[in-house]
């Protein structure tokens, strides 16, 4: 059976960073973009990760430059971006496309279990992974990582 832990990333840095490594703990896997409207839920993002990484939660952001090139810049101005704007310590991955043909395979397992309405359809589309390594819930773009909703259903998987 296939898991979240399957898929392998490469960080911003171009060094491996593998779900592999974070098996049992769950993850919170987000597309991001530095140049969109939702760009501001990257402190929302860096909060619950503070909260709740003590208790296992990874965040995992993944740029992306698939929704209206909102995420035009290279590895290092990103990491610039994400550190300086919003003093982002979680886990960047290297800039996927997460749609289509050439969706990375992490994100084509994950259209798949959240269903049709579960794809991503813009930045900011959030997976929540429990530590069984299966997607546990998803939020629109829309829902705020503060949201009520999302804090949660990460406190249902940090005490799975």
């Amino acid at each position: 059976m296939t898991t979240a832990y399957d898929f392998p990333l490469r960080a911003l840095t171009g060094a491996p960073l593998d779900l592999a490594a974070f098996r049992g703990r769950p993850l919170l896997i987000v597309n991001t973009a530095s140049q969109c409207g939702f760009t501001p839920q990257y402190a929302g993002l860096q909060s619950l990760w503070d909260e709740y990484k003590g208790r296992g939660l990874v965040v995992v952001g993944v740029p992306c430059n698939d929704f209206g090139g909102q995420e035009p810049g290279t590895a290092e101005e990103i990491s610039a971006f994400c550190e300086g704007t919003f003093k982002v310590t979680f886990p960047l991955s290297e800039k996927r496309h997460i749609r289509g043909r050439a969706a990375d395979p992490l994100f084509q397992w994950l259209a798949h279990e959240a269903g049709p309405l579960g794809r991503p359809l813009w930045n900011f589309t959030k997976y929540l992974i429990g530590p069984d390594g299966e997607l546990a819930d998803w939020f629109f773009c829309f829902t705020t990582p503060s949201a009520a909703r999302v804090k949660q259903a990460v406190e249902r998987v940090v005490r799975a």
